[in-house]
């Protein structure tokens, strides 16, 4: 008998819960600008992380910006200046089916817990790096698999540019050198200078990339690798994309958003670097999210 009570208050809590949190429009992701919300009587500024009920209004400024996701999991942005009613915005993103939740759970998730640990991380957390001077914000080898053709790298360090980029095959036979002024970098895999995963070259299953200051050139990182994503695995990656990508093909900064999740969620960490990197590019206030990520794996000092 204890055991069927039990039963029943777990189904209970079960159905309370899965209630309480469909309670809501949309999610907040992204703020920027002296936004505000009315819930009620009375106008309040919009806080990121808030949840909008469909009865809200929202009052945009100028050159404002709100990143918002529906309950469907379907993401929304609003740039134009004005009064919106949340139920006007949730009836643009409303009908249809969609997958998007599966991954919107392990965004808002992931964010819930990087707030929760955020002292703890930027002021404990520093990746280790020996006596190395530049600290690349690339994954260690166990995590180096890249799904797309792109690969952005970012660093920090007091050592002042010019940068020279070596990228190596897994001979250690050079492929190139290169100079940068930033602190930032691209590859692009298809070059034919890579021969990145060419049939039948042994080495062509990833590169060695090492950054130094031209100055001197004690002052580097370690070496880092970028490897081709297995073909089976690469497979699944791409049948699970192709069931989300109609729903995020616009270029967006919300969608750039959505997709680095996407990508830390199949662990396809440097996939993810280059999503958010056009994200924050097209909307600076998904930065934060960036340096939450970058900090949640231990990419950054």
């Amino acid at each position: 008998m204890k055991a069927i009570n039990l039963i029943l208050i777990l189904a209970l809590f079960l159905v309370s819960s899965l209630a309480f949190g469909q309670d809501y429009a949309f999610k907040v992701m992204a703020n920027k600008g002296s936004n505000e919300v009315k819930s009620g009587d009375a106008w309040q500024p919009i806080k990121t992380g808030a949840s909008l009920k469909s009865t809200d209004e929202l009052k945009l400024s100028d050159n404002a910006y709100i990143g918002l996701i529906h309950a469907s999991g379907k993401p929304l942005e609003v740039r134009q200046s004005g009064s919106y009613k949340v139920a006007d915005l949730a009836a643009k993103v409303a009908g249809g089916s969609t997958v998007l939740n599966k991954y919107t759970d392990f965004i808002l998730s992931s964010n819930a817990e990087s707030k929760k640990n955020k002292l703890s991380a930027t002021g404990a957390v520093h990746r280790a790096t020996g006596s190395y001077t530049i600290h690349v914000h690339l994954p260690d080898n166990q995590n180096s698999a890249i799904y797309n053709s792109t690969a952005v790298i970012a660093w920090d360090t007091e050592a002042a540019g010019p940068y020279v980029i070596t990228v190596s095959n897994m001979a250690s036979e050079e492929l190139t050198t290169y100079e940068v002024a930033e602190k930032t970098t691209s590859i692009d895999l298809k070059d034919p200078t890579y021969k990145f995963n060419a049939p039948g070259d042994p080495f062509s299953a990833g590169l060695i990339v090492q950054i130094k200051a031209k100055a001197d050139a004690k002052q580097g990182s370690k070496e880092y690798m970028i490897r081709a994503l297995p073909s089976k695995d690469a497979e699944k990656v791409k049948e699970s994309l192709n069931a989300i990508i109609s729903e995020v093909t616009e270029p967006t900064a919300i969608n750039k958003y959505y997709l680095a999740g996407f990508y830390e969620q199949h662990n396809l960490l440097i996939d993810a670097i280059a999503a958010y990197e056009e994200a924050i590019k097209l909307e600076p206030a998904y930065q934060e999210y960036y340096d939450e990520f970058l900090l949640r794996h231990n990419l950054k000092r």
